[in-house]
């Protein structure tokens, strides 16, 4: 064989060696590559099978969060449609889960909502304008048993895969507001108590500004609540408490020394219009929301002090009584005997003589004093009226013309008004009265002038008016008119008004003097029409 074919066959066996090298290495490189694949795939499939575990415990997790939550947990898409109802929503509402998904959420609510939910959904999804979304608000829902009930909803809005959801959190108001009602009426049942007791209750601070001020308060001291709130509580004390008071609460702040605190006493009040007036003041200590606070309860003691008042003087006029009957038997009698005595001696004095005018002296003094043995007899033992019809303009115009007769009152004036029907009374008593009252108004004009009486008819009883031009009574003898035997005549014996007074008030009636401003004087009289006990 030629050498040259030789070295052809060689060199196409050395080709074909090294194709078959090079086909054997890319195969051995395809079996690498697609090992690697192999395990890519594998370790990708065991990624995504960890992920899917992953998710689905994150998913079941979040589901057992949402399950697991005492509020209520509703999702709706853009149509208003349930899209997930959560345990919570199904305690709440009493639908369960599979039967509330898919339809329209306002069957949760009440009418008018449920008819306007669809709006409102629309009107946002159309303006943008938020008036539900991203806002908690108090709302009424409704059970699947069509009973209602409150509670809170806030609403969040949120895209899943570009569809935008709704979530809406509601949390069940019914305890609380149970709660607020029971303490609405509590509050309302106290502000009762409070507004309709008798007593005044002020409530006030640590730095003793007012805080509650009820209406018998208002009535004691003539401020409206709305006047004292905030103010410091000695606007209603005089002085020198109403300087004082706030030094006492600080020092008891202090020192805890209780002085006032937890004790009753009596004080006096000072109304709005200035005047003052007992009361019973007990005061309390209380903490509201770890603040102090003091309660004072306020009894008005006017009339107890003026039952009082007229105990003492009952007293008194019962003590005057037994010593008037003591001096009518043991000095007037005797005054009786002299009087005869001393007019049988000057009976036999020379008339003209100056012993016979000394006799008529002493019987004019002893007159004077026998007339106040009957003034002080009257006053201390006025005797009990017996009543009949009587009409009291007669029987002013009577005394009235009685008085004319006295020729040191013939330059006064007498003027009678008005009418009433008859009323049950003591013609002679009330008489004693009218004489009293006309001779006081003579003598205050000094014998001039004119007096005027009206009579009328006033409901159930009569009032009788005295009017007279002369210069009045200044305030602090009017204060003491009535106290027996005060008197501002020179030779008057202070018993003629207090005398008026207890036989008026002998009648269940009233007397009361007032002095206008244009001058002159004014003394009221109030008769009732029968007098207790004649009724029947």
């Amino acid at each position: 064989m030629p050498t040259s074919s030789i070295a052809l066959i060689s060199v196409v066996a050395a080709l074909l060696a090294y194709v078959v090298w090079l086909v054997a290495r890319r195969a051995h490189h395809d079996r690498r590559a697609a090992d690697r694949l192999r395990r890519a795939k594998e370790e990708l499939w065991a990624s995504v099978q960890a992920g899917e575990a992953e998710l689905r415990d994150s998913t079941a997790r979040l589901q057992s969060i949402i399950d697991s939550a005492v509020d209520g947990i509703i999702v709706i898409d853009t149509g208003g449609r349930i899209e997930s109802f959560n345990q919570g929503a199904e305690r709440l509402f009493g639908y369960p889960g599979a039967e509330a998904i898919g339809r329209d959420v306002s069957m949760l609510m009440p009418s008018p909502d449920h008819e306007q939910d669809g709006g409102y959904l629309a009107r946002y999804l159309a303006t943008g304008d938020a008036k539900i979304i991203g806002i908690g608000r108090q709302v009424t829902g409704r059970r699947r048993d069509g009973t209602t009930f409150p509670l809170q909803l806030s609403v969040g809005e949120m895209s899943i895969r570009g569809e935008r959801k709704f979530t809406g959190m509601l949390h069940d108001l019914s305890a609380r507001v149970q709660l607020e009602d029971r303490l609405r009426a509590s509050e309302a049942r106290w502000r009762a108590i409070v507004d309709s007791a008798v007593d005044g209750i002020v409530v006030i601070d640590a730095h003793g500004r007012i805080e509650g001020f009820n209406p018998a308060a208002e009535r004691l001291f003539g401020y409206a609540e709305q006047d004292v709130l905030g103010r410091n509580v000695n606007i209603l004390m005089p002085s020198p408490y109403h300087e004082e008071h706030d030094t006492y609460l600080a020092r008891y702040l202090a020192t805890g020394v209780q002085k006032v605190i937890g004790v009753g006493r009596e004080v006096t009040g000072l109304r709005k219009d200035g005047t003052t007036f007992p009361v019973h003041l007990a005061v309390g200590e209380m903490m509201v929301n770890g603040d102090r606070r003091f309660t004072g309860i306020l009894h008005d003691l006017s009339a107890r002090v003026r039952i009082e008042e007229q105990l003492r003087e009952q007293t008194t006029l019962a003590r005057l009584g037994e010593m008037a009957a003591v001096i009518a038997h043991e000095v007037k009698n005797p005054l009786a005997g002299i009087r005869g005595a001393i007019q049988v001696i000057g009976g036999r004095l020379p008339e003209g003589s100056r012993d016979a005018a000394m006799t008529k002296e002493i019987v004019a003094r002893i007159d004077t004093l026998n007339e106040l043995m009957k003034d002080l007899l009257l006053f201390a033992r006025p005797p009990q009226p017996r009543p009949v019809a009587v009409e009291v303009t007669r029987l002013v115009s009577t005394t009235a013309d009685l008085m004319r007769a006295d020729p040191a009152l013939k330059d006064v004036l007498v003027e009678v008004a008005g009418s009433a029907p008859p009323i049950e009374a003591d013609p002679d008593l009330l008489k004693i009265v009218f004489q009293n009252l006309l001779l006081n108004s003579a003598h205050a004009m000094q014998g001039q002038g004119t007096i005027r009486i009206s009579v009328a008819a006033l409901d159930s009883s009569c009032q009788v008016v005295f009017s007279d031009a002369g210069p009045g009574i200044p305030p602090d003898i009017r204060e003491k008119i009535f106290v027996p035997f005060f008197t501002t005549k020179a030779r008057g014996t202070g018993l003629g008004l207090p005398t008026a007074k207890r036989l008026i008030e002998a009648h269940h009636g009233s007397i009361s003097i007032d002095c206008p401003p244009g001058g002159g004087t004014t003394v009221s009289i109030h008769l009732p029409a029968q007098t207790p006990g004649t009724a029947s």
